[in-house]
């Protein structure tokens, strides 16, 4: 495997470097993960399809990851049910370490491969579930040890990684491996590396989300109502929708508590 996320960044003298110098480089480098993640399109395809046969029977999707790559599994996962209204269990986000580890670095939690199907059995996983390894070098043993149970358990597997050909990716049915890479902080797999895993992420979660009838047109009908902001935008959808007056509309919406239930009772 070649270990692109720990090469020697292009820059071998940051600490020389003036702020602009610093803020351009780094931009500079993130100009690159749009390319590469637009390269692994069609295995991101494969495993949402794959993904699509099993979520309308009640499969979930749970991404399991270490440090950063954990907590953008985390991070993606806790988005999904205020924005289409959907349970939390739908899609999980596991990180070696625990919830701990969200905010602070856990020691070997990431060392240990039993610990992340320990970690999902507490949810009585299952055949229709699917399993998402992130880590950026491919290497990680929590992640790796997860995915090979799950596999063994007859679960369908996908991984998230920026090297190419690394074990993770080898014992994933369905790897996607956005290659960026050196970073600009050699080593510092949080910058590029991160993001495109933040990208892929976004794409994953928001297309099942749409596919599974979330989105009416483009908008997001089923978001939970939990601030001022998110009840003027569902005001706005059904002033849109139903062309009545905005005071109605906002009452409307307040009475049924979603821009779908609003137009599921007025439209019939």
């Amino acid at each position: 495997m070649e270990n692109i996320t720990e090469s020697p960044s292009r820059f071998p003298h940051l600490d020389r470097m003036s702020v602009q110098e610093l803020l351009t480089g780094i931009n500079q480098e993130d100009a690159k993960i749009h390319s590469s993640v637009q390269k692994v399109i069609p295995q991101t395809e494969n495993l949402v399809n794959k993904i699509l046969e099993r979520m309308p029977l009640g499969g979930r999707v749970f991404y399991i990851g270490a440090g950063t790559s954990g907590r953008l599994g985390v991070l993606d996962a806790s988005e999904i049910p205020p924005t289409f209204g959907v349970s939390p269990g739908i899609i999980i986000g596991l990180i070696a370490g625990g919830d701990t580890a969200l905010r602070n670095a856990v020691e070997a939690a990431e060392d240990d491969t039993e610990q992340a199907w320990k970690d999902m059995e507490v949810f009585k996983i299952n055949k229709l579930d699917t399993v998402i390894g992130i880590a950026a070098s491919g290497t990680t043993p929590y992640v790796i040890g997860g995915i090979q149970k799950a596999r063994e358990n007859g679960l369908l597997t996908g991984c998230i990684t920026c090297n190419p050909a690394s074990r993770l990716a080898k014992v994933s049915e369905y790897p996607i491996e956005a290659v960026v890479g050196p970073e600009f902080v050699t080593g510092s797999t949080r910058l590029k590396a991160g993001t495109a895993q933040k990208l892929i992420l976004n794409m994953i979660s928001t297309t099942l989300m749409i596919k599974m009838g979330r989105v009416k047109g483009n908008k997001m009908i089923n978001m939970q109502l939990t601030n001022k902001k998110l009840v003027e935008r569902g005001t706005r959808m059904i002033v849109e929708e139903l062309g009545i007056p905005k005071e109605e509309a906002r009452e409307t919406l307040l009475k049924y508590g979603s821009v779908k239930k609003v137009l599921d009772a007025l439209k019939k």
